[in-house]
């Protein structure tokens, strides 16, 4: 299934793809929650009035055309793994790391499939990553890696914009700041739930930028899996419904080019993943 979160006007609304078009769970059953975060935090019996809300004959269909929000809008946490694809490392200089490289954006970093990136004029070095966007469907601490795809509702696509020269040119460096300005962390259009994703591992995954092609790779290059992933993390802090870890990015990013190349506005952003969709987003200056 296909869940996104749409602005309506009766405000934002959880939806599930039925056919070719959404339709808004509360405007149709008013006993299931308008959030989709709450829908989850809610458990399997929610979902599946979900799945039967979306096809009922009287079902309230969302006018074409809506508003894309970020799927998720309010997660508790956006956690991210940086030189997680072989590729992508190699093109930096970077060892392999032997354990996942995290770092975390905030929920003001959110933005939807069409809204605008925001370049901040207190940085001239912003840059963009492609990447595959895992979204929690079940509370859970300390998780063998044999048993974490039980802890996952789906996968949305994501861009992980970063200004590279906070992240990389401060004292001492600082990832998360370089990481999260405003508008920094686009998701969408919508989340594909885990039964329509089978393997994680074998999805081509793209960004376009003013439609040529910068990355161009697929998940098998991830160091550490999805499994491995919320292994690792669930050892440190409870993964909780609605939270968001970014999975890192293949090669191709702007820094890493010869010349560099970095967002400028009237630049528009495309992030396609196979099976999952494309996010588009343009660019403005802020």
């Amino acid at each position: 299934m296909h869940f996104a979160t749409i602005q309506t006007e009766g405000g934002p609304r959880a939806a599930v793809l039925q056919g070719k078009h959404y339709i808004d769970l509360h405007g149709t059953d008013p006993h299931l929650p308008a959030s989709l975060r709450t829908l989850l935090e809610a458990g399997p019996t929610a979902l599946k009035a979900a799945a039967q809300a979306a096809q009922r004959v009287d079902a309230v269909r969302i006018e074409a055309g809506a508003k894309f929000l970020p799927p998720i809008p309010d997660p508790r946490k956006i956690v991210c793994l940086g030189l997680n694809y072989r590729d992508h490392a190699a093109e930096t200089g970077a060892p392999i790391p032997k354990e996942p490289v995290l770092f975390s954006k905030y929920a003001t970093a959110l933005i939807g499939h069409g809204d605008q990136i925001v370049l901040p004029p207190v940085s001239q070095e912003v840059d963009f990553e492609a990447e595959l966007v895992i979204v929690i469907g079940k509370r859970g601490r300390n998780i063998k890696a044999d048993a974490a795809m039980g802890y996952v509702f789906g996968y949305t696509v994501g861009h992980d914009v970063s200004a590279r020269d906070w992240q990389l040119k401060k004292d001492q460096k600082q990832w998360m700041a370089g990481k999260t300005f405003d508008t920094f962390a686009p998701t969408g259009p919508a989340i594909v739930t885990t039964d329509e994703v089978p393997d994680p591992q074998v999805l081509g995954i793209k960004l376009r930028l003013n439609g040529e092609t910068m990355q161009d790779s697929n998940t098998k290059q991830m160091i550490f899996n999805v499994e491995q992933t919320l292994a690792y993390i669930s050892q440190i802090f409870t993964i909780e419904p609605g939270d968001l870890i970014f999975t890192g990015t293949p090669p191709g990013v702007g820094i890493a080019r010869k010349p560099q190349v970095w967002l400028k506005a009237g630049d528009v952003v495309e992030v396609e993943i196979e099976g999952l969709g494309v996010l588009r987003n343009p660019v403005v200056a802020g």
